[in-house]
This record gives structure tokens, C-alpha cells and sequence, in this order.
């Protein structure tokens, strides 16, 4: 048994914990050290574990409750739904079974249980490869599943489900005139099924790409900043599309409210030799005027689900409405920031119509100097199913379902009279 794999699967124990116990989200577990003590190799390892438990979870605790009277503690619990995951993706029962057993044992709290792990694990090595496929697709949360099928359907969520559960291939960006690995796609993103340790893929260290989900490109490419122009990237951070604005040659101000989080932004700037100014600051309270503006709002963030698994367990929808009103405050704000003749680009990675078509509805409503541009969305690889009604873009995990999905987002384009 290698002592890596048990490091790594400890830690990976330690992020369901917090998840499922504490409401965490991966990202905020990862910003907070939980994987420092761990190489490259294994953070990686203990991250697609964690991931790959969340996807499973209703499967794996539809397994675990035909072999327990009682639900464990927590940690005991988590250990044994990561390893009949494991035991159900073909993972070897010797390896899985006592690496569970030795976490679990060596815990002062926990260790009288290390023999309920040991025996619950063995007969889901027995059973649970065959079950595991005949078992439905985890289902979203009711709090979420609920408002999405007024949306879209039960069908088309059914089909949002499969492919959060599929989970989602990496996808790059590349620097204009550079190549990188991986499929092309047809709007321009580099796709890779299997990616392993992004930093050593070839051209990393040349700065020759950066990571963003194909879907989250496109606000960028339908925005068309030109060489020259201002372009203000509002909510900046982690700076996948920052990165574009200055690849394009635009003079570009990426600014949001976390330092912390902007440090990333700086880190791609840097390995990429691309430049922008890095502003740190309430977007409510900016002052200027930009010749475009790129507003990517804070919202629930469900459309990125087939990446973000933790998403559904960390959150409960409480704080949908708060979100509504500060995107609308946030357009609201960016309208004044934007010169006579510009053009803005609204855009939330959610799939909730409130925070994205209902908004845009609303500011055509409010705003006089205010039209969409509908040309803007013929930029290539755009599917015109896609177009919405009041003439922004609809993107849905389960559209490219052949090609691994891409996250939920909306995109609209404004235009300021002159």
C-alpha cells in the first residue's frame, strides 16, 4: 500500500468533511491550505477523489445503507463513501479496503471503528461494481432541481444531471498565434479528456494557454475588444477572461474585491507576459469611463456544477435573492462607467433565468440609451438554438453532450446609444 495514495486519500476525507459538514466550498478549503502538506501529484489526487465522491455520493449511500444500521460519524462515513466509490470505478478492493481501514484506525475518536469499515468495504467490493451502473444518475438537490425544471424542464435537467455526473474534460484558452494541447473545438477552446497535472502539460510554463471552461471564453469573444480600447473586466477574478482582453491588445483594468483571489489573476499575467492593471476594490464604488466593460456578476454559480460538485452540498439557495439584487445593482453602476457609444457584456455562470434573462429584461425595461446587440452572437461555434428570446445566449451543461458538456452561462451584449 503506498503511503502517498493513503496521504492522499486522508486529505481527500478531510475536503468531504468540510463540505458536507461544515458547508465549504472546495475552493474556499483549497485557498485555506487544506492541501499544502501534499505534492503536486497528490493534491491533484486528493482533489479528483474529493470530486469524484461528491458525483457519486447518492450512489454511494444508496450502497453503504444496505451494510449499516446506523450512520457513522461523519468522518468515518466519508470514509467509507470515497472508498466504495473507488471500489465501484475499478479501483483494486486490497489497496482501498486497507488504506480505509488504516485512516480510520488511526483516529483516536474513530478507531474502535476501523472493523465496521473493514467489513462494510468488503462487501461492497463484492456487490457494488455490478450494482454501481444500474443505479439512476444522482439527482440535484431539491432546492435547486425544483426551480430548474420551471425553467427548463424535467427532460432537459434530467439531462444537466448526467452530465454533472459525467463530470467535465479541462478546457484552454490560447494565446493568439500559440498552440497547445489537446481537441479544438468549435468555438475555439482547446479541449483535453484526461488532462492529469495541468502545470506539466506542454506549453504551461511558456505561457502559451491558460484554463477556462469553454463556455466561460465566449463573454470575452462576443465582446470583441479591440486593440487600444479600455475594456474594464468587473469581478475579474480567478482572470480567465482578463487574460483575453489583454491577449486582444486592449488597455484593460481588472478589478475585484478580493486581493487574495486577484493574486491568481497576477500569477497567469505574469506566466503569460500579458499585461493589465490589477485593481483590488468594490466594483459598486469604481469610477471611470471605459470604452467597453465586461461584467461577469456574482451569482449562484450552478452552471458550473459538472466542475464544482461541492456547489449543491455547500449551498442551499438561501442566497439566490441577495445575489439577484446585487447583479442588478452592478449593471446598474457599470451603465454610468460605460462611454456614449460603448458596449457592455453581462454574464453569470448560472442557470437561473432571474439572474440572467429576467435581468437583462428588466435593464432593456429601465434604460432608454439601452439596446441588445444581437450581431455580436455570431461569433464562430455559436448553435443560433442557443439565442434566447430577448436576444442574449443560453448555454447548458448538457448542450456538446458528445463533446464532454460545457457550464451553464448567460451572455448578453449591450450597446450605449451615442
Amino acid at each position: 500500500m503506498s503511503d502517498n495514495a493513503t496521504a492522499a486519500r486522508r486529505s481527500a476525507i478531510y475536503l468531504l468533511d468540510q463540505i458536507l459538514g461544515e458547508g465549504r466550498l472546495l475552493s474556499e478549503c483549497l485557498a485555506a491550505g487544506a492541501l499544502d502538506r501534499l505534492g503536486p501529484e497528490d493534491r491533484a489526487r486528493a482533489q479528483r477523489l474529493a470530486l469524484q465522491t461528491l458525483r457519486g455520493l447518492e450512489r454511494a449511500d444508496r450502497l453503504l445503507d444496505n451494510h449499516l444500521n446506523r450512520t457513522p460519524a461523519l468522518t468515518v462515513h466519508n470514509a467509507l463513501r470515497l472508498g466504495a466509490v473507488e471500489l465501484c470505478h475499478g479501483e483494486a478492493a486490497h489497496g482501498v479496503v486497507n488504506s480505509m481501514v488504516e485512516i480510520v484506525g488511526r483516529s483516536r475518536k474513530h478507531g474502535r471503528l476501523k472493523g465496521l469499515v473493514n467489513a462494510v468495504l468488503r462487501k461492497v467490493a463484492a456487490e457494488g461494481p455490478d450494482a454501481w451502473p444500474k443505479m439512476r444518475v444522482p439527482r440535484l438537490p431539491e432546492w435547486l432541481r425544483g426551480p430548474l425544471i420551471m425553467a427548463w424542464g424535467a427532460e432537459a435537467v434530467a439531462s444537466m444531471e448526467q452530465a454533472h455526473f459525467s463530470g467535465a474534460p479541462l478546457d484552454l484558452t490560447l494565446k493568439p498565434g500559440a498552440s497547445g494541447p489537446g481537441e479544438a473545438l468549435p468555438t475555439g477552446s482547446m479541449r483535453i479528456q484526461d488532462p492529469g497535472q495541468v502545470s506539466a502539460l506542454p506549453g504551461f510554463d511558456q505561457g502559451d494557454w491558460w484554463v477556462q471552461d469553454a463556455a466561460a471564453a465566449l463573454p470575452v469573444r462576443i465582446l470583441a475588444p479591440k486593440a487600444g480600447e479600455t475594456v474594464l473586466d468587473l469581478c475579474a477574478a480567478p482572470g480567465g477572461k482578463t487574460l483575453q482582453l489583454a491577449a486582444a491588445g486592449a488597455k484593460v483594468t481588472a478589478l475585484d474585491i478580493s486581493d487574495s483571489r486577484l493574486e491568481r489573476v497576477r500569477e497567469n499575467l505574469n506566466r503569460t507576459g500579458l499585461k493589465a492593471q490589477v485593481i483590488a476594490g468594490d466594483a459598486l464604488e469604481h469610477q471611470g469611463q471605459y470604452d467597453a466593460i465586461l461584467l461577469d456578476a456574482p451569482c449562484s454559480a450552478t452552471g458550473t456544477i459538472r466542475r464544482h460538485p461541492d456547489l449543491p452540498f455547500a449551498k442551499d439557495g438561501s442566497e439566490f435573492g441577495g445575489l439577484i439584487e446585487l447583479q442588478a445593482q452592478m449593471l446598474a453602476h457599470a451603465w454610468t462607467l460605460l462611454k456614449p457609444g460603448g458596449r457592455l457584456v453581462y454574464c453569470t455562470c448560472s442557470l437561473l433565468p432571474d439572474e440572467g434573462e429576467v435581468q437583462i429584461e428588466e435593464a432593456l425595461d429601465q434604460y432608454p440609451d439601452m439596446s441588445i446587440e444581437h450581431e455580436a452572437l455570431g461569433v464562430t461555434g455559436v448553435d443560433q438554438s442557443w439565442i434566447t428570446e430577448e436576444g442574449g445566449l443560453r448555454l447548458r451543461p448538457d448542450y456538446w453532450v458528445d463533446r464532454g458538456g460545457m457550464d451553464g452561462f448567460y451572455i448578453a451584449c449591450l450597446n450605449k446609444s451615442a
